[in-house]
């Protein structure tokens, strides 16, 4: 039988994920001061029964006014390791890696959930929410709040902020770690033009822009064991003109592979317009062709993410190279057992065997016929 790329296995360094399907983080803004509850619990649980390859926790804030909402998880404080280390047990207990996303979300910190419109806190009435950081001050849409531009001793300690986030996930037991730096968050308005209008060290050329990612990815480098995937999400093409551009990216990923990072996430999007969604229509698989591109030219493992829902559809991107891994989120949250669906899609010998083992026994035995019993008695007979 030919081979199923999808359920192949998959390694990053000491993490080894079953199959390709991993489950991108994915901000459920129901935390509270950063500490994960039951509702993050349950969220998981659905995942880590499902047959998933790993999985991602949502971005998690490094320091407390990096959180992009009130209801944003958190990992500035040791307070919050136990969380996080119940949710690590929960897929380890079916040998499933679990990674957590960590970042800070720059000028469009806090902001309102997205079903609250996804503003500006400040705007609210009364006002609220907290002062906001950036490479410049420029905010991030029109009547949102001026950010304070940050000093090199801003930068400095919040890439030690990183570090401290990273370590403190590897002392809860997560597998690895994914540096967020897409989506209109602080690391990447540092690299688009569109929001870092600097003129020191970290503001003019592609090499200035990409200096505050690399020495954030290089503290986490230093900061965790070698066994310890590191990977990075990019936001490998910005929606406007003069923002960051797909051949940037894949420089940026040639020396994020230099200093240690293991794999891009590749997404785009987010420098401006709504907090929480893209300004452009998406097409099925509309970002495939970032992740197979850099894989490419730079020789970085890939995971490939937004709107790839089908099963064919995956096999098809992790069969012609164009990622490594695939990332899924609404697809998940419709169908938490996507994984057994598309082993029986593709002709999976024991599709059943994703799942786990008290689940798979039971789906094994409706492929089962049982032969029929004989009445004992004629029909309409009378039991003597």
């Amino acid at each position: 039988m030919r081979e199923i790329s999808l359920f192949t296995p998959f390694s990053s360094r000491g993490a080894t994920f079953a199959n390709r399907i991993v489950v991108s983080p994915m901000c459920q803004y129901r935390a509270l001061d950063g500490h994960v509850n039951a509702w993050h619990l349950a969220h998981h649980a659905r995942f880590a029964l499902g047959g998933v390859g790993g999985a991602v926790i949502e971005a998690t804030a490094v320091e407390r006014d990096g959180r992009i909402s009130e209801g944003c998880l958190g990992l500035w404080n040791d307070a919050q390791i136990g969380g996080f280390r119940q949710l690590a047990d929960l897929y380890h207990e079916h040998a499933i890696p679990l990674g957590v996303q960590i970042g800070h979300a720059g000028r469009k910190a806090s902001s309102a959930s997205p079903w609250d419109g996804a503003g500006a806190l400040a705007n609210e009435t009364p006002p609220r929410g907290w002062p906001t950081l950036a490479p410049s001050a420029l905010a991030h849409a029109e009547g949102w709040p001026i950010p304070a531009a940050l000093d090199a001793a801003g930068i400095a300690r919040i890439v030690a902020s990183f570090a401290a986030a990273a370590r403190r996930a590897v002392e809860a037991g997560l597998d690895f770690i994914e540096l967020h730096g897409a989506h209109g968050y602080l690391l990447h308005e540092f690299l688009s033009p569109l929001a870092n209008r600097r003129t020191d060290h970290y503001g003019g050329s592609f090499d200035n822009r990409a200096r505050f990612a690399l020495e954030a990815a290089q503290a986490i480098r230093a900061a965790v064991p070698d066994t310890v995937p590191v990977w990075y999400r990019a936001s490998c093409v910005d929606e406007s003109a003069g923002g960051v551009t797909l051949d940037e990216t894949v420089e940026l990923a040639g020396r994020l592979k230099a200093v240690g990072i293991d794999l891009v996430d590749c997404s785009s999007g987010g420098i401006r317009g709504p907090v929480a969604r893209s300004t452009r229509a998406e097409t099925p698989g509309h970002q495939v062709p970032f992740a197979g591109r850099i894989r490419r030219e730079s020789g970085i493992a890939t995971m490939a993410v937004g709107l790839i829902t089908g099963a064919a559809q995956a096999e098809r991107i992790i069969g012609e190279g164009s990622a490594d891994l695939i990332a899924m989120g609404r697809e998940l949250l419709a169908d938490p057992n996507f994984v057994y669906r598309a082993a029986r899609e593709l002709g999976h010998p024991a599709a059943h065997e994703v799942l786990p083992r008290n689940i798979a026994f039971f789906l094994a035995r409706r492929n089962i016929e049982t032969p029929m019993q004989t009445p004992t008695h004629p029909a309409g007979a009378a039991a003597k």
